[in-house]
């Protein structure tokens, strides 16, 4: 019999992005409060000798990964896109001390693959990335579900 449970863990971080050839505001620099969350799935440790016994994963585990990979890199900087002209990207590093320039247009969206792409690797051997939802908005998101990729 398996026992598989789901832990989810929430972050937050400020971001700045503007997107460049869209056709909207968002072409302009603006910030969003990220709202972040991370579902791994696995079975709780079932080993009274282990110091992390019934648990899936520690949650300080997971708040480290996460926060190193994405966090306290993303947290208070601007993301741009590689297509954007090169005069403005060479400013960035003039103005914003923490700038990202992706191979990808930062929406919502792809921020969210990359997210995937970052923490995946990182999670300990039986512990299964399952869902990541980032939320640009109150109202608007987008999620990773690992059932729906495989």
């Amino acid at each position: 019999m398996s026992n598989k449970i789901r832990v989810t863990k929430f972050y937050d971080f400020e971001m700045a992005h503007a997107l460049w050839n869209y056709d909207g505001l968002c072409k302009n620099i603006h910030g969003h409060t990220y709202k972040l969350y991370v579902t791994v799935m696995g079975e709780p440790i079932n080993d009274p000798q282990n110091t992390k016994n019934g648990m899936v994963i520690d949650f300080g585990d997971l708040k480290r990964i996460v926060k190193d990979e994405i966090v306290n890199r993303l947290d208070h900087s601007i993301a741009v896109y590689k297509e954007a002209p090169k005069k403005q990207l060479e400013t960035l590093g003039e103005m914003f001390e923490r700038h990202f320039i992706f191979d990808f247009q930062p929406t919502c969206e792809n921020l969210v693959l990359w997210i995937v792409s970052k923490i995946k690797p990182k999670l300990p051997e039986g512990i299964e990335l399952k869902k990541v939802v980032l939320y640009e908005t109150s109202s608007s998101n987008a999620e990773w579900n690992a059932n729906d990729n495989l």
